[in-house]
């Protein structure tokens, strides 16, 4: 879940936990885009000087609904080389969980960005995945974060490889398992040109025979996507054979089961 201070979406975490409650949810997290070292890097993330203003905005909405679990977090790029900026974020707050995604495949080419959606027809879309998923390998393989978010992001504009990529998930989620990192069902799919939750059936199959733990996530970027679609993402979950996800608080995992369809 996101606030305005990313510039792409619209809503006070008030609101947002203000839906959670209306729609019956007992737990949500805020994971809104980190600061990157340069505020320049790109125009949606929060500004440095602007991540104390996200704490005390998430800070607010713990306040003033106590009947509801709020926890805080944040959405964090990976990009090779950025490892130590990631280690001093971590050392700023009390975060529950970090979020790694991979929205970048060079310093300059954000795959999902709809500005930058001539890139794709410069490029092999295998090429694509193939530097997409290293980069997603070395996040899941860091232990720098709880989750990994949007595991096949670049589905989102329907550019898919003409060939097979089963070898690249296997290695993306085997550096997951190994280093306990779950991977969210991400709802915001949904409602991309995809239409499909990230990640697809086939690669929640796989993780699902390898024991690579879950997560849910709306990616909420108004507050009335706040849990949005969870019904389709639980019933995806257990159609391949999940029985538990995994919830954090303090950057620790617990296990729950399943809620019963």
């Amino acid at each position: 879940m996101h606030t305005p201070l990313c510039r792409h979406a619209a809503g006070e975490p008030v609101e947002y936990a203000a839906h959670a409650v209306k729609v019956g949810l007992t737990e949500i997290g805020f994971t809104d885009h980190s600061p990157m070292r340069r505020d320049d890097f790109d125009n949606w993330r929060m500004r440095f000087d602007q991540l104390g203003e996200y704490v005390e905005k998430v800070r607010k909405a713990q306040r003033d609904f106590p009947q509801l679990i709020i926890r805080l977090g944040l959405e964090v790029d990976f990009l090779p080389g950025h490892e130590e900026w990631i280690r001093e974020l971590a050392s700023l707050h009390p975060w529950d969980y970090f979020i790694g995604s991979v929205h970048y495949v060079s310093e300059s080419w954000d795959v999902d960005n709809p500005e930058k959606l001539s890139e794709w027809k410069k490029r092999d879309a295998f090429e694509v995945w193939t530097a997409y998923f290293d980069w997603l390998t070395r996040a899941a393989a860091s232990g720098l974060f709880e989750i990994i978010g949007h595991a096949d992001l670049p589905k989102k504009f329907r550019y898919y490889p003409d060939r097979d990529c089963t070898h690249l998930f296997h290695r993306f989620l085997d550096a997951a398992k190994g280093t306990k990192t779950a991977i969210e069902l991400n709802t915001a799919g949904l409602r991309k040109d995809c239409k499909e939750i990230y990640p697809s059936r086939y690669i929640l199959q796989l993780a699902a025979q390898k024991g690579v733990a879950i997560t849910f996530g709306s990616d909420a970027h108004a507050p009335g996507d706040v849990g949005a679609d969870l019904g389709k993402a639980l019933a995806l979950a257990r159609s391949v054979g999940y029985t538990h996800y995994s919830r954090f608080a303090q950057r620790k995992c617990e296990y729950v089961g399943l809620p019963s369809a």
